[in-house]
């Protein structure tokens, strides 16, 4: 009885071993740094698999940042000039999304698809906009220091939250044919210089760049310093283009595509 208590006991260990664990099963395996080409190919394949499972054809990458508020939320408290003027941005951001997604998510079509970073602000406007027009929407969220929530207005089946920036970059632009740039801070200008390096080194096809409030963006970044200094050439200041409301951005995206959705040309 003692040698069988004693090879009953010893089976349950076996069993209970993390050795003994399937690979798949053992996420402190998948957790060791030898892994990680697997968990970035896993997060390559996994968002990528949902959305053509879900037929997404085209985005457009709305960037901005997280922490402008709401219009109604400005107005709750004592607001600054400044305050209310980056809510004047939220409502564009989200009537944009609204715009763009009513017109273009008709009768089963997956064209235009709004995508943001998933997270509130700019963000948020911009998936509440495609939600309030009955659309769909995508939200790339990622894990951070002081975790960041998805907003609640993304397509649930829409939502992804990524551990590296540099998958959750390429899921921005595998489908955008165009980029909508709200004033924002690091994360925003290194958003956007990353897409007007890669359409200016031909790494990706052109596609609409639009920096939407003027004057921001122009104390911001200036632009023809760096052409006077030589840093950049003319013709990559026809790169993008500046607006200020989203009527004007639709008219940009309109002008570049003769009014109508692209092909999908999904980049190597």
């Amino acid at each position: 009885m003692t040698d069988r208590a004693d090879k009953t006991a010893a089976g349950g260990s076996i069993l209970d071993s993390a050795a003994y664990r399937m690979a798949h099963e053992d996420l402190d395996f998948l957790a060791m740094d030898d892994l990680r080409p697997v968990r970035l190919q896993l997060e390559l394949l996994k968002p990528e698999h949902a959305l053509r499972e879900e037929g997404i054809d085209s985005t457009i990458v709305v960037f901005g940042s997280a922490r402008i508020a709401t219009p109604d939320a400005v107005d709750a408290v004592q607001s600054t000039f400044r305050s209310r003027e980056h809510a004047r941005y939220y409502e564009e951001a989200r009537r944009f999304a609204h715009m763009v997604s009513a017109r273009f998510q008709q009768q089963g079509r997956r064209d235009f698809v709004v995508v943001t970073g998933g997270g509130p602000g700019i963000m948020e406007a911009a998936n509440r906009g495609a939600f309030e027009a009955g659309a769909r929407s995508i939200g790339l969220n990622i894990t951070l220091p002081h975790e960041q929530a998805p907003n609640p207005y993304i397509s649930p089946e829409l939502a992804f939250r990524f551990r590296y920036f540099a998958l959750r970059k390429m899921h921005f632009l595998l489908r955008a044919r165009a980029l909508v740039a709200f004033p924002g801070g690091f994360g925003t200008l290194d958003e956007l210089f990353e897409v007007l390096t890669l359409v200016q080194t031909g790494k990706m096809a052109r596609i609409p760049i639009v920096l939407v409030g003027t004057a921001f963006w122009r104390r911001i970044i200036d632009f023809d310093r760096l052409l006077e200094e030589g840093f950049i050439s003319e013709a990559d200041l026809q790169l993008f283009d500046y607006a200020n409301t989203a009527e004007e951005i639709v008219a940009l995206l309109e002008a570049f595509y003769g009014g109508r959705p692209p092909q999908t040309q999904m980049s190597g």
